[in-house]
């Protein structure tokens, strides 16, 4: 090693690696390999010139010396979060400002949580759709296919033609469902043998009587009979039977209207006058599903479209029903979600095991019609259905449950908050974060945080509302992690749930 020269900034040895260093203040640091030796040094302030970070003051920095609980404070990045990157991205934590993302499945594999239910709850207006289509859309980037059973305000239509899904309108004069089409599975019952074929067809006769069983509620019956039940588990196997393909509902009301014999024996009719004497309610109550009746012209006729195997996403869109009586929307809805049910199994049955993820918006305007209507309606979604599904169910409030008609179905209905994994709160009010606390329990300073989402603080007009876009994220009782999401530009357009105030002036908005 040799010294070959000497500067007023630095000083120049030469060795086999070639190494520059510079010394300045006491202080060395090397230079990289090919620096030139007559060019100066930067001073502190850095380089003088456009866009090269040149700073024209650099105050003398303070010491500070204290406890690790006491320091802290004046540096709130002295502790990571502990929070996980990979997964969907959701946007940046509130307070160390690191990268946040959701993997549901990836955190039930490590424990985390025990299912990868979500529940997102926050006030109208905040990004409750918001945070629900950036999940759908990474999720389908990481090769999930999502499914939306039942979209009533179009709201995930521009998303899923977007990602070269497929949208399906569902009304009167529109597209036509049958709820009672295997639809997807329908090859892999004909391929399958033995104990899997028999299990195939249990789940699609067990999810047909669950669905007809809670349009009889909806229709005006009570709860069905034992015999009742039999009697319509046996009429949909003969309508099975008599049709090339799968029945419909009005296929059902035929065979009871027939009174084959096998059904007279089952509630001892003396003869077929007889039969129809004694199920005359339950046959009324299925007759006004169809023809004129709720559903029919949407979901009393074959299906009218078949779903490609590799579709990115799906969407069953029932915003043509906005308008119709609450009846006629809950009927619309167990329909969609017993079809969707059947196409999810149908995609694993086929032997094209993907990963769901199935958002439901406005859980609950359906499921307040009828008694007992909570269970019927969770039997016909979960019947038979294979592990991988990420499913997301969003309310503004826990009083929504309240509205159920019975004690069962509001106990029926607080429980599905409760089984989710992952909670996603924003902002809500001091009385909702209350009801909340009985769930998952919140520190004192996170129900500071969330119920300051609430308001905004002032009554200047143009002031954007203060939880927009906030989230805290829980699992359990451990910490919270709050999170802000910062959507695109192309996703904001794409996301966008204030299309109908478009046509109004921007001075009344602003």
């Amino acid at each position: 090693m040799s010294k070959v020269g000497l500067t007023p900034a630095y000083r120049r040895v030469e060795s086999a690696t070639e190494r520059r260093v510079a010394r300045r203040g006491g202080l060395a640091f090397e230079l990289p390999t090919g620096h030139d030796p007559s060019a100066p040094v930067p001073s502190s302030r850095g380089v003088d010139a456009p866009f090269a970070g040149y700073t024209p003051n650099v105050e003398s920095g303070v010491l500070w010396q204290g406890t690790t609980t006491q320091v802290a404070g004046f540096y709130p990045f002295a502790a990571a979060s502990g929070a996980q990157v990979v997964g969907v991205p959701i946007g940046r934590h509130l307070h160390t400002a690191e990268p946040i993302g959701l993997d549901p499945a990836q955190w039930l594999k490590d424990g985390l949580v025990t299912n990868t239910g979500i529940w997102v709850q926050l006030q109208p207006g905040a990004g409750k759709s918001a945070i629900m289509k950036r999940l759908g859309l990474g999720l389908v980037g990481f090769g999930f296919m999502m499914c939306v059973p039942g979209d009533l305000k179009d709201e995930y239509t521009p998303l899923v033609n977007a990602m070269g899904g497929q949208v399906f309108r569902i009304g009167r004069g529109l597209h036509c469902v049958n709820p009672l089409d295997v639809g997807p599975m329908r090859d892999a019952i004909a391929a399958a043998v033995g104990g899997e074929k028999e299990r195939l067809l249990s789940v699609a006769r067990a999810r047909r009587v669950a669905l007809l069983e809670a349009l009889l509620l909806i229709a005006g019956r009570s709860a069905l009979s034992a015999t009742e039940l039999l009697v319509l588990e046996l009429a949909i196997d003969l309508a099975n039977d008599a049709t090339a393909g799968d029945p419909t509902i009005p296929d059902v009301v035929d065979v009871l209207t027939a009174a084959p014999a096998v059904l007279c024996d089952v509630v001892v009719a003396d003869d077929p006058r007889d039969f129809l004497r004694q199920t005359r309610e339950m046959r009324n109550a299925l007759g006004r599903l169809v023809g004129r009746g709720l559903l029919g012209g949407m979901f009393d006729r074959k299906s009218s479209f078949a779903i490609p195997g590799n579709t990115p996403a799906l969407s069953l869109s029932l915003s043509a029903l906005e308008k119709e009586p609450d009846d006629v929307m809950a009927a619309a809805m167990l329909c969609a979600w017993a079809w969707t049910a059947a196409v999810v199994e149908g995609q694993h049955t086929a032997g094209r095991r993907r990963n769901i993820y199935l958002p439901q918006d406005e859980l609950w305007r359906g499921l307040r019609v009828a008694p007992g209507l909570v269970e019927a309606g969770d039997r016909v979604t979960r019947l038979g259905r294979y592990d991988g599904i990420v499913s997301a169910q969003s309310t503004h409030s826990l009083l929504d449950a309240e509205a159920l008609p019975t004690p069962e179905d509001r106990a029926k209905a607080k429980g599905l908050a409760a089984r989710s994994g992952i909670k996603i709160i924003g902002a809500l009010d001091h009385e909702e974060v209350g009801r909340l606390d009985k769930i998952v329990p919140f520190t004192d300073r996170e129900r500071a945080l969330v119920t300051s989402w609430s308001a905004p603080p002032g009554w200047t007009r143009g002031l954007v509302h203060p939880g927009r876009g906030k989230y805290l994220i829980k699992s359990g009782p451990r910490m919270g992690l709050p999170v802000v999401l910062e959507l695109t530009a192309r996703e904001r357009v794409l996301y966008d749930t204030d299309n109908a105030f478009a046509g109004v002036e921007s001075s009344i908005l602003r």
